[in-house]
């Protein structure tokens, strides 16, 4: 039976009886890898090439101890459970992204990353990965408007997003709220009315909110802090979100507030 990309649910055949396992593939080399190491996750079954890839033996070094399924697929069949041939031959069923529960602390996680309206998974992954990078102590993303934490998104983080303490809220609206309450100053990125990004001193603990590249950030997002942007040629053009990201996050990083 071929498993679509989107499949969250799976049925799992023990020797006894059957069972309902709830699942997520992941894929890649550095997603595997950075799973395995992160140790968030229970791993369910593992899915690689008849002839293995050369990664497969770092990648089978950090199994867990216990018993894991290793199917040997054809290339073909892996995309197809995937739903993309961007997997380098390797693939798990796993556990869901173990969100976090608890809000978080503004002394102990200074430094935070609202992503309100990123769509693109790979615009999501990209910025994780630059959070991480970056230093980020902490990331919220929305499930209204908001791209879901998939196998893509994990990819396209190199797997660092498995490194990360993420958030998952309804909107942005209701987290903005939150944020300011516990005593979080809030740069929010745009276009128009905005103060040059590379002047601004920069109060800790703070959060910084990232909008789309289509439609940039909430109407309560702009209400809600001190907008910025990163200096540009002209304003009719606008850097792609992941990059906008990076370079906001590396301004704030590098300054140290």
């Amino acid at each position: 039976m071929v498993h679509s990309f989107f499949e969250t649910e799976r049925i799992y055949m023990t020797e006894k009886k059957r069972t309902v396992q709830a699942g997520e593939l992941i894929f890649g080399v550095h997603a595997i890898v950075e799973m395995l190491k992160a140790k968030r996750r229970k791993v369910y079954e593992m899915y690689t090439l008849k002839q293995e890839p050369k990664a497969w033996k770092h990648i089978a070094s950090l199994l867990p101890k216990y018993k894991i399924p290793v199917h040997h697929l054809t290339r073909d069949h892996i995309s197809q459970k995937v739903g993309t041939t961007d997997h380098q031959g390797v693939a798990a069923l796993v556990s869901a992204f173990p969100f976090r529960k608890k809000f978080f602390d503004a002394e102990k996680e200074p430094f935070l990353m609202l992503l309100d309206g990123i769509q693109d998974v790979r615009n999501m992954g990209a910025i994780l990965r630059s959070a991480y990078c970056t230093g980020v102590n902490g990331v919220i993303i929305t499930k209204k408007h908001g791209a879901p934490l998939t196998g893509a998104a994990v990819k396209a983080s190199a797997g660092l997003a498995e490194r990360m303490e993420i958030l998952e809220v309804g909107s942005a609206a209701e987290v903005l709220v939150q944020l300011k309450k516990a005593g979080y100053t809030l740069y929010v990125t745009a276009l128009q009315g905005a103060q040059d990004a590379t002047k601004v001193t920069y109060k800790s603990p703070l959060c910084v909110v990232i909008g789309s590249e289509e439609m940039g950030v909430s109407p309560e997002a702009l209400k809600a802090g001190i907008v910025v942007k990163i200096p540009q040629k002209t304003n009719d053009i606008s850097y792609n979100a992941s990059v906008a990201a990076g370079i906001m996050l590396f301004i704030i990083s590098y300054q140290k507030p």
